[in-house]
């Protein structure tokens, strides 16, 4: 995916990965709304991995306080510097929701990355992360993994957490389709004056074709298969009498 923040939240159909764009900005959307009706007044949101903070609307429509993390931070005062396998500038227990949107991925030491948001979050707070099933590699600066369903759950879990829920987005017929509209557009692209249009009249009747195969794909057959896979999940605490 790519990380125009003008057109990610609310991608154009056009757009050659709209419709897995729309179908992950909707999903966090709604998925952000159930946890943060019932925090208190002014959560704290840090987002690791934030790039151009496409999501920040969604957290601060509920006056959450958004910390974006990245990095790349050396023209942005406002975003907090991230190096791998050092601890991030903030305090333990400060966030509400950790937020990771399609970072995981791109990060090699998972233990250090997961450890630093477990640290950050509240006892109550939840883990708000997506990445991929399936998909084109896409380095970032780097591109590492793909996850099954079972496999994410039990890298999340083995690291201190419990997964909640678990949502999959685009299913196998959509992403096929999906898969071959990129690669279209990049052919269509190279092509001067004609090659631009033609695309995105190209990636708007696939944005539609997608969105049939979505209604026809069965939820048994999504439910592991997924292109792109959002999940929440908690704090494990440690049993009763033992010190965390």
């Amino acid at each position: 995916m790519t990380s125009d923040n003008s057109t990610r939240l609310i991608p154009p159909i056009w757009r050659h990965d709209a419709y897995t764009l729309n179908r992950l900005a909707q999903a966090i959307s709604v998925t952000a709304k159930s946890i943060l009706s019932s925090c208190e007044v002014n959560p704290n949101v840090v987002d690791l991995g934030a790039g151009t903070t496409p999501y920040r609307p969604i957290f601060e429509q509920w006056d959450a306080n958004y910390v974006a993390c990245d990095i790349d931070a050396s023209d942005n005062d406002e975003v907090v510097l991230i190096k791998s396998g050092q601890r991030i500038d903030i305090p333990d227990g400060f966030a509400n929701i950790v937020a990771s949107f399609q970072v995981l991925e791109h990060v090699w030491d998972i233990d250090w990355y997961l450890e630093e948001a477990l640290r950050l979050l509240r006892t109550d707070g939840k883990l708000l992360l997506s990445t991929h099933g399936t998909w084109p590699y896409h380095p970032h600066p780097t591109d590492f993994r793909r996850w099954t369903r079972d496999g994410l759950i039990a890298e999340i879990e083995s690291r201190g957490f419990i997964v909640e829920s678990i949502t999959p987005l685009v299913g196998p017929l959509a992403w096929t389709t999906q898969f071959r509209t990129l690669g279209y557009h990049h052919i269509l692209n190279r092509i001067p004056l004609i090659g631009p249009p033609t695309s995105a009249i190209f990636c708007t009747a696939m944005y539609l074709r997608m969105t049939i195969e979505d209604k026809l794909t069965p939820k048994e057959w999504l439910s592991t298969n997924a292109a792109v896979y959002l999940l929440t999940a908690r704090k494990a605490l440690p049993p009763l009498g033992i010190a965390a």
